[in-house]
């Protein structure tokens, strides 16, 4: 088939800093399902706390943000208290 070179102006641009750092995934730690959303150097704008180490997580550092998906409550409720990890914290925990 052959290749197609007209340019598409269709859809939303390409957003390299999200390529970059990374999709939304569902990861499984100690038998518990987690929804994992990676977060930019750029997109990193408040200082948080990472519950694995308890040392804050500086604006434009990047890290992860988790929450539970297979609570009793629910999704929404695992939205609402998910947290910041720092990369490294994460992967150990």
């Amino acid at each position: 088939m052959p290749r197609n070179n007209r340019r598409r102006e269709e859809g939303e641009p390409l957003d390299f800093d999200r390529l970059r750092g990374g999709y939304r995934r569902t990861e499984s730690k100690r038998g518990e399902s987690y929804t994992v959303q990676p977060i930019s150097e750029r997109n990193a704008q408040k200082t948080y706390t990472c519950p694995g180490c308890h040392v804050p997580i500086a604006p434009g550092v990047a890290h992860v943000v988790a929450w539970r998906n297979d609570g009793i409550m629910g999704e929404s409720q695992g939205v609402q208290d998910r947290r910041h990890w720092h990369n490294h914290c994460w992967k150990i925990g």
